[in-house]
């Protein structure tokens, strides 16, 4: 692990002249560990992946293979946008998988959220498992992993509580035997996001805000099903539109809508009908320990009220989540 400790007089990166020196010597860094062998990359999308993405293929080009799975659990457009970036702007060597009747049918009926967790993490190792035995000459696995996650390595080798060994593809099977590449693995997050604005990745996916591993499966409360899933997206994806566009996008940490397994009465086309409640988060943090609530204008959310109630069927109540950490957790499961 010593050689994994961040020299001190290694630089922060605050700038793109520093961001751009630092690209070029992991280039040069790359090139020597994996010469002509090919490297595999789980691609989800989030910030630190697709850095890592776009520095090798500037490094090695075709001999990065990128494998993005759908899990049908993705924001609205998500897996559009990382096949749009990777594969038609970076001609990256992109595979993408559409699993989502692989992870649906293997999470219906099933309510409880850390056995969802656990289905959704195993899942997705077996279908990039499957991915990576299809390839050939595949010798090195590059990760995301960044220098919080060795710091947290460190403290739970030195037996502290509260942290989590640094993995972003762990668990692979034992025949599947790679040497590790992680280029940004001194990095912290803001660090991140610099080098990934000077390799010209979008601003939105360089500033994509926190998402969790098994996406929107933990925010479709209860057992999933589709309908409301899809609901959940829609909903989510007017939140995040109406946030861009009224300029809280950089100002709110996260922000996203969950929909509970429970429907209500409500009124449409002078009928009644029985509709879910779509829940508003969002929430401010500097460590993810401790989170305060935004404000939001009033004005506000009774449009954003009135855009999903009439734009998402399915959804006839729109709440605000008003609770603080603690008590509240950031996420609802």
């Amino acid at each position: 692990m010593a050689n994994n400790i961040r020299p001190k007089e290694m630089k922060r990166i605050t700038t793109v002249e520093l961001a751009n020196e630092f690209i070029e010597q992991q280039i040069a860094e790359v090139r020597r560990q994996v010469g002509d062998k090919k490297v595999l990359l789980a691609l989800s999308g989030g910030v630190d992946s697709s850095v890592v993405a776009a520095l090798l293929i500037k490094a090695i080009g075709k001999q990065l293979v990128c494998v993005h799975v759908n899990h049908g659990l993705m924001r609205k457009d998500e897996s559009e946008g990382v096949v749009k970036t990777f594969r038609d702007e970076l001609d990256a060597n992109l595979i993408y998988v559409d699993a989502t009747d692989r992870f649906l049918d293997l999470l219906a009926g099933v309510s409880d959220p850390e056995s969802k967790r656990k289905i959704i993490g195993k899942e997705f190792i077996e279908v990039f498992a499957d991915e990576a035995r299809k390839q050939e000459g595949i010798e090195f696995l590059a990760q995301g992993t960044i220098y919080p996650d060795i710091l947290e390595s460190i403290k739970a080798a030195e037996g502290k509580k509260a942290v989590k060994s640094h993995h972003n593809v762990g668990g692979l099977p034992e025949d599947l035997k790679f040497e590790l590449v992680e280029p940004i693995k001194l990095l912290f997050k803001d660090e991140v996001r610099v080098v990934g604005e000077a390799l010209g990745l979008p601003h939105g996916m360089v500033y994509r805000q926190p998402f969790p591993g098994p996406g929107l499966g933990v925010r479709c409360l209860g057992a999933i099903t589709r309908d409301r899933l899809a609901a959940l997206r829609e909903a989510d994806a007017i939140l995040r539109e109406e946030f861009d566009k009224n300029g809280l996008a950089g100002k709110v940490w996260q922000y996203f809508v969950v929909i509970p397994d429970i429907k209500s009465v409500g009124v449409k086309d002078e009928s009644r009908y029985e509709g879910w409640p779509a829940i508003i988060r969002a929430i401010n943090t500097t460590d993810a320990m401790s989170a305060t609530i935004e404000e939001i204008p009033y004005s506000l959310l009774h449009h954003i009220t009135n855009r999903i109630t009439h734009e998402v069927p399915g959804i006839n109540r729109v709440l605000l989540d008003l609770t603080p950490k603690p008590v509240g957790t950031i996420e609802w499961e």
